[in-house]
């Protein structure tokens, strides 16, 4: 297995334990996060980039495969707004790659890991072009105006799903 941490700052040696900031973790301890690589393309985008991401699952309906992919060959999905397009062709991101001894599941769906220890990673990947990445892991990307339908839609499917920096997101009302 293969846990990574995404970040737009290229000079981290050492990932210190931070207190999670979710509501729903526990505060008395702080966590180093990571995500498998099978998760890893829904963080392949500007941290600030609002994103519905969604993949297939032993539990996905041949409904929802159908119609929420276009191909059959593609099993994930990465969707942000248009207006973030710029953006992403123009941001590099650094994959740090971590030795996973000290990691335990956070959340399966999300592939989240997490560990309570100092980590240092074991491997720093550069990725310049991050549509280019995106496709040679054949994740489709689309390209919308607004998320917010999607993100209340998606939510209702057998698909597994991550919504990401949805307060960026351009507001509900205006489309």
């Amino acid at each position: 297995m293969r846990l990574f941490h995404v970040s737009e700052e290229s000079n981290i040696e050492v990932f210190k334990p931070r207190i999670p900031s979710r509501e729903d973790m526990d505060k008395s301890k702080g966590l180093v996060w990571a995500i498998n690589d099978e998760c890893l393309p829904n963080f392949l985008t500007p941290r600030d980039c609002p994103r519905v991401t969604y993949h297939i699952s032993e539990k996905t309906s041949r409904e929802d495969r159908l119609r929420y992919f276009s191909s059959k060959d593609c099993n994930h999905v990465v969707v942000i707004e248009n207006k973030w397009f710029n953006i992403m062709k123009n941001t590099t991101l650094y994959l740090y790659e971590f030795n996973p001894l000290n990691f335990y599941l956070q959340d399966k769906v999300a592939g989240y890991y997490v560990s309570e220890s100092d980590e240092t990673p074991i491997n720093k990947l550069i990725v310049d072009d991050l549509f280019s990445e995106l496709f040679k892991r054949n994740i489709e990307v689309r390209l919308v105006d607004n998320l917010w339908n999607l993100c209340d839609e998606i939510q209702d499917t057998t698909l597994n799903w991550s919504m990401c920096s949805m307060g960026n997101a351009k507001d509900r009302g205006v489309v």
